[in-house]
């Protein structure tokens, strides 16, 4: 029987960094999960042991991987993936599952995407990455708020340590334009708003100042904004009994079928599966 540990997390009101579950595992010879698809980012850090990862690329085309000690693998929202312990020498491992609206970002800056979902760690640098995730597993009772800082520092020593770092521009001017866009589609996402409309607020053309946002953000302004609007209305939703149109229309979807479609493509669920899976847990 395999030892393990495993732990949820209350799903708060963060935008940027959202925890869902951790926990540790020794596996078995051979023990195997998927295929499988997952809603949010999932990474393991291999702690000892050897296993294998089969995920496909933003192509469709199935890749083979080989992993051990102080390596990790990250699955992607959307990927179809199995994972296996080696038969002779089965992995032990630590998991995060996580999302958030700055996520891609720092997993872009760390060089890890559909295509290359192996972290290998600089010289020594995978310590800090695994003591960070076996920090959040053997705490995760603490306050929402000092878990998240802690997969702050993940992502951090994640994007630090990372073999395929990739080195990424910036300029105050630059994140000033970009900030002034996030404030201004965080205030607005309620209405219908379009990237000129942003761009203006930036006092910058359409196509440059799409082409400084993905670079800063990993999305696009409109892929930003649908997800703002797609996680505010999973709030409401969790939080409160209010109808599902009046949430859709408070988070800019006059139309509720557009809204339906929209939020399945994104959770993997229509709305009403989504919230009955997701009240909130009463605490005693």
């Amino acid at each position: 029987m395999s030892d393990y540990s495993f732990s949820l997390f209350p799903n708060d009101s963060f935008l940027d960094f959202r925890l869902f579950q951790c926990g540790w595992e020794q596996c078995e010879p051979l023990h195997s999960f998927g295929p499988f698809v997952r809603n949010h980012f999932l990474f393991h850090y291999v702690i000892s042991g050897k296993g294998s990862l089969q995920a496909n690329d933003e192509r469709g085309v199935t890749r083979h991987y080989r992993l051990g000690p102080d390596q990790g693998f990250m699955i992607f929202p959307g990927q179809v993936n199995t994972y296996c312990a080696d038969e002779a020498q089965p992995w032990k491992y630590v998991w995060l599952e996580f999302d958030g609206l700055r996520v891609a970002d720092y997993l872009e800056a760390a060089g890890l995407g559909p295509a290359q979902p192996i972290y290998r760690p600089q010289s020594g640098g995978g310590k800090e990455v695994c003591d960070q995730m076996l920090y959040i597993a053997d705490h995760a009772s603490a306050p929402p708020l000092h878990l998240v800082g802690h997969l702050c520092l993940f992502l951090d020593e994640l994007v630090q340590s990372s073999s395929t770092r990739r080195e990424r521009q910036s300029g105050p001017l630059r994140d000033f334009y970009i900030q002034e866009a996030v404030t201004f589609i965080q205030q607005n996402y309620h209405r219908s708003i379009t990237v000129e409309e942003i761009a203006d607020v930036c006092k910058l053309n359409r196509s440059y100042f799409s082409k400084l946002f993905k670079e800063v953000i990993g999305c696009t302004p409109q892929e930003f904004l649908i997800r703002l609007r797609l996680t505010r209305a999973a709030e409401q939703m969790r939080m409160t009994g209010d109808p599902i149109g009046d949430i859709a229309r408070r988070c800019g979807y006059p139309n509720q079928l557009h809204f339906s479609q929209a939020f399945r493509k994104r959770y993997g669920l229509p709305p009403r599966e989504w919230r009955k899976e997701n009240k909130p847990v009463k605490k005693s």
